[in-house]
């Protein structure tokens, strides 16, 4: 049941509840971009190559994508202050061990689990804020809270690492424990034990074949440059195999991990290519970016922290008004100004050279990039839950961010490839520049199907929302979200 909280005057506990979720979605987004900063330094200390230095960032991400549906459901299922407290517990020991590695293939292991523990914090905490605030402005207003913080832990996770790594890049790794222990101790003392399960049994099968067919897709394109391009193909016909067979799987297992009449919400299924397109896109842009400051021009950790900056802290001071500005424009507006200021962030990066202009590149770079996740990321969040009954918040939490983590780890894997090729001649500048078109491609595709949210059919909802006095976020969401 969604608690009364249509009175905006919250309690103390409810807003150390939403304090404790926000803290962990910190920390989650926190974990994919703090070791960005630190890879040159794990790369020179490990001897890692650049290809498999990718890892450290996929495995992480892919432990997180592929089971993020199962994490979902478990969270309806078991209970999600039970799944969210366990997850959490896993996640800090993994940080542990993942700060006292001193192999890169036991690094990527302990990323992947992490990554795993992720898969169920992640989903479990946005269904426990999506049950627990009632759907519209109560709501909202806790989603651009809770998304704010996850947007900012990403945007200042590159800031924070920068001063970390100068120290030594391993207390990349130890930093998130502590947090993850007061949050832990905390959210057993304020998260209701009190909750209903849902019905139903685990897809473990389903599970495990779309987590075994991202992992296959991510490594025929980070393997493509250096292997046949019959095992290219071969690999990649693996991987659609294997998500046809999911589908088949859903569609005839008793108790699927995805019910995939979810996805006919149009708003549903556009909010989760968007995450897609810009979380995909920024995590692949971040690496390149990284490659360039520190290992072409030769900047420390901490210079390249601060070009990060300005768009971190747009985010953390802007992202917890998008609450309102949704209620009064609507996502599917914010989300489209936001894929323009990505697409023309990326632009301005397509004239990286070896004397780059922080005035004229780097800063309206970052700037543009914060305003796009500003707008975009609560907004995807917003329209990706309103109008999904309590019993399959897990599920449609848990599509969304599986949507931004396979996202990030398919483009970071293409980004990779085209900065590793021999393209250019050997020349780098050409190869950044191409690795950069690449997140700007799949920028522009993501603006042309956010423009689809903007057809003159739906300006009746909105109309028919003022008139019967709801906002028109909701109205925009529920009139799509009807054919389910």
């Amino acid at each position: 049941m969604t608690s009364s909280t249509q009175d905006e005057r919250w309690g103390a506990r409810l807003w150390g509840v939403l304090t404790v979720l926000c803290a962990v979605v910190f920390l989650d987004a926190l974990d994919v971009s703090m070791v960005g900063v630190a890879l040159p330094s794990i790369q020179a200390d490990l001897g890692m190559s650049t290809s498999s230095l990718q890892w450290v960032v996929s495995g992480y991400v892919l432990g997180y994508g592929g089971l993020l549906l199962l994490g979902g459901r478990t969270a309806d299922l078991l209970g999600r202050r039970r799944v969210f407290l366990i997850a959490l517990a896993v996640f800090a020991v993994a940080s542990l061990l993942g700060g006292l590695m001193s192999d890169g293939t036991l690094l990527i292991a302990a990323r992947f689990v992490k990554g795993v523990s992720a898969a169920f914090t992640a989903p479990a905490a946005l269904s426990i804020i999506t049950t627990t605030f009632a759907e519209g402005p109560a709501r909202n207003r806790a989603l651009s809270i809770f998304t704010a913080c996850g947007a900012s832990g990403f945007s200042l996770g590159l800031v924070l690492s920068g001063v970390l790594t100068e120290i030594g890049w391993r207390w990349t790794f130890f930093m998130p424990v502590p947090v993850a222990i007061i949050a832990l101790v905390a959210g057993t003392r304020l998260l209701q034990r009190s909750e209903e399960r849902g019905e139903g049994g685990h897809d473990l099968l389903g599970a495990a074949t779309i987590t075994a067919a991202m992992l296959l897709l991510v490594f025929a394109v980070v393997e493509a440059p250096k292997v046949s391009v019959v095992r290219t193909v071969l690999s990649l016909a693996g991987a659609a195999a294997l998500i046809g067979l999911f589908v088949w799987l859903e569609r005839r297992v008793r108790h699927p991990l995805v019910r995939l009449g979810i996805l006919r919400s149009a708003p549903l299924a556009r909010a989760n290519f968007g995450l897609v397109i810009l979380f995909g896109s920024y995590v692949g842009f971040q690496f390149v970016a990284m490659q360039y400051f520190q290992n072409l021009l030769g900047w420390s950790a901490l210079e390249t922290a601060l070009a990060f900056l300005p768009s971190g802290l747009l985010v953390a001071i802007s992202s917890t008004k998008m609450g309102g500005f949704a209620d009064r424009f609507g996502t599917a507006r914010l989300i489209v100004v936001g894929s323009v200021a990505l697409l023309a962030g990326y632009a301005v990066f397509l004239r990286v050279d070896l004397h780059p202009s922080l005035l004229t590149m780097v800063l309206p770079g970052m700037v543009l990039l914060g305003i796009a996740f500003a707008l975009s990321f609560p907004s995807l969040n917003i329209q990706a839950t309103a109008g999904v009954s309590d019993e399959e918040q897990g599920l449609a939490s848990g599509l969304l961010n599986t949507s931004g983590q396979v996202g990030g780890a398919v483009v970071l894997a293409i980004v990779t490839a085209v900065l590793t090729s021999g393209a250019g001649g050997g020349d780098p500048i050409v190869r950044f520049r191409a690795a950069i078109v690449v997140s700007a491609g799949f920028a522009l595709v993501g603006l042309a199907v956010a423009l689809t949210g903007l057809r003159p059919g739906r300006r009746s909802g909105r109309r028919s929302a003022r008139r019967s006095g709801r906002r028109p976020v909701e109205a925009q969401e529920e009139t799509v979200l009807e054919v389910v």
